[in-house]
């Protein structure tokens, strides 16, 4: 009988273990990520408005974009990327702003997506949106690409490498 019980105990200290072990990797990979997400937040931050236009580019190729296009800056519509994918065209607006971001860059993404004939208009930026900005977007039939919408698009990016 005592050696049933010690076998007990060495199975539930054995599986403790194991589960202490498991906790301790998860915690370990979470702060990692938060490590990663803060510094490449940081990174973002402090970019330059067309450097995060390219920055942008390459991000939407690393998701099957093709044909992307980074526009001129000066009279592009409203409009910094032009890309394809999967047929549908899109006209993409870029912000790199450090407070949300208002009904203005929807109201100009929504021109120069007719402007360059393309089925889709998006607004991509490092922040959020203004109330305001979504009601609009929602309305004129605009695709809002946030801040949580851009860090899922890098850390998908950073799993198939």
């Amino acid at each position: 009988m005592n050696d049933k019980i010690q076998d007990t105990w060495l199975l539930i200290a054995v599986v403790l273990g194991i589960c202490l072990c498991m906790g301790f990797i998860f915690l370990v990979r979470l702060l990692v990520r938060q490590y990663r997400r803060s510094r490449r937040a940081g990174a973002i931050d402090e970019m330059e408005g067309h450097d995060f236009e390219y920055f942008c580019a390459e991000l939407l190729e690393k998701r099957g974009f093709v044909d992307v296009e980074v526009t001129r800056g000066s009279g592009d519509y409203g409009v910094d990327i032009l890309a394809e994918k999967e047929g549908v065209t899109y006209a993409i607006q870029c912000k790199r702003y450090s407070a949300p971001v208002g009904v203005e860059a929807v109201q100009q993404v929504y021109a120069g997506r007719d402007y360059y004939d393309r089925m889709v208009g998006a607004v991509m930026t490092n922040q959020y949106f203004t109330a305001s900005a979504v009601d609009a977007a929602k309305r004129l039939k605009i695709l809002l690409w946030d801040r949580g919408y851009l860090d899922s698009m890098i850390e998908e990016g950073e799993k198939s490498f």
